[in-house]
């Protein structure tokens, strides 16, 4: 039976996509634990800021090379339950990181972390396509949005949780991922019939008529351009922590609590590009995200600790907003492929976003935390390769 048979639920399953995203929060608190960690770990374990950056690099770039995997496999052959699978596999992470007594165990955590994201992010994002009932901006939004209301939580889950209780507390972590295996799990049962049900309908077709060359360049645009948006959120969230405690002289606590302004303001930008990619189409929000960030990236490194803290919130719902537009116009190139463009461009965010790590804990350590955002800053001038994408009316004729 292959997946790409599957349609879409002829009604939005709001009780599925609210699942989905919910579970899609707790995978995504416990990555974000990582990274809020760091600062604990850098003490503990008297980490530099390239190791710092691998563990980043081991966690992400293991979620890149396993994700576009798991999409070709899985459109091809369903495999619901390996959604409380993927949540197992990060219980085990959890555990490691929280009793992990050398470096090595730390990035054995991060990549098994990673490989619990790798089997996640494709199925779920199939899931939340089925549920959509048409409305794919919207559902893709709704999905992504728990993801990053869980990237936000975790900074302040760890400043108010692990800090005080020490790093073996990240234990108590792993049953909130148990409970979202059980979720998972009713989720895949769903899955699984809606699947049975609709394989009678036959594979999905594309309807653009655009030559496989084309549809090709279009791709490698979308991944230039979540490059470009990663690549600068990589450097907010491995690293604002410390640019905050350099610049600024706060603690771990109250730098963590500015991270997670940051966070939460990509979890509504998410959500908004979904909503007004639905009503006026993934082009302007990918046109307004990429390049209408650039004002403020350009400022942020050179203005106080109050407007650091706007200028943050500002980046983070602009530049969020364009990851669900360029999904789903990603979807549309490659109608009946979901799974595949879930990993190319999840896992592709991942790996990028990892490699970018490692290369900026480099650069960090040579010439300092402030020159990576004064670098950074200019990004968002890869937007201008949007130029290049197929227009709306193209796709749809």
């Amino acid at each position: 039976m292959s997946l790409a048979a599957t349609t879409p639920a002829e009604r939005t399953t709001w009780l599925v996509l609210v699942a989905i995203s919910l579970c899609h929060m707790i995978n995504d608190i416990m990555q974000s634990l990582l990274a809020a960690l760091y600062p604990l770990l850098a003490l503990e374990f008297d980490l530099s800021f390239w190791q710092i950056g691998l563990m980043t690099f081991a966690f992400q770039v293991t979620a890149s090379l396993l994700q576009p995997v798991v999409g070709l496999v899985t459109d091809k052959r369903p495999m619901p339950q390996s959604l409380p699978v993927g949540m197992g596999s990060t219980i085990c992470g959890l555990l490691l990181l929280a009793y992990a007594s050398s470096y090595g165990g730390l990035l054995a955590g991060a990549m098994l972390i990673g490989i619990g994201s790798a089997i996640f992010h494709p199925e779920s994002s199939r899931v939340a396509r089925l549920a959509s009932g048409g409305k794919f901006g919207t559902a893709q939004s709704l999905f992504q949005v728990g993801g990053n209301f869980g990237s936000a939580l975790g900074p302040l889950l760890a400043a108010f949780i692990v800090v005080p209780l020490g790093r073996p507390s990240v234990a108590l972590f792993a049953l909130l991922a148990l409970a979202g295996m059980v979720i998972l799990n009713r989720i895949g049962l769903w899955y699984g019939a809606l699947a049975r049900a609709s394989a009678a309908r036959g594979r999905e077709r594309a309807t653009h008529g655009l030559p496989r060359n084309r549809v090709i360049w279009a791709i490698v645009v979308l991944a230039v351009l979540t490059f470009s948006k990663n690549a600068y959120t990589a450097s907010i969230s491995s690293y604002y922590t410390f640019f905050l405690i350099d610049r600024f002289d706060l603690g771990i606590v109250p730098a963590q609590q500015m991270l997670f302004l940051f966070l939460a303001a990509t979890a509504a930008g998410v959500m908004l590009g979904g909503l007004i990619g639905d009503r006026f189409g993934p082009l302007v929000v990918i046109w307004g995200s990429i390049l209408g960030v650039l004002p403020f990236t350009l400022l942020l490194p050179h203005v106080g600790l109050a407007m650091t803290g706007v200028l943050s919130v500002l980046i983070g719902v602009i530049i969020a907003s364009a990851f669900p537009a360029i999904v789903v116009y990603a979807q549309m190139l490659l109608p009946g492929r979901i799974g595949l463009v879930a990993g190319i461009f999840f896992g592709f965010a991942f790996g990028m976003g990892g490699i970018a790590a490692a290369v900026l804990g480099v650069m960090a350590d040579a010439r300092g935390i402030a020159w990576v955002y004064q670098a950074c800053a200019y990004l968002p001038l890869l937007g201008l390769l949007t130029i290049f994408l197929p227009s709306r009316a193209r796709l749809a004729s």
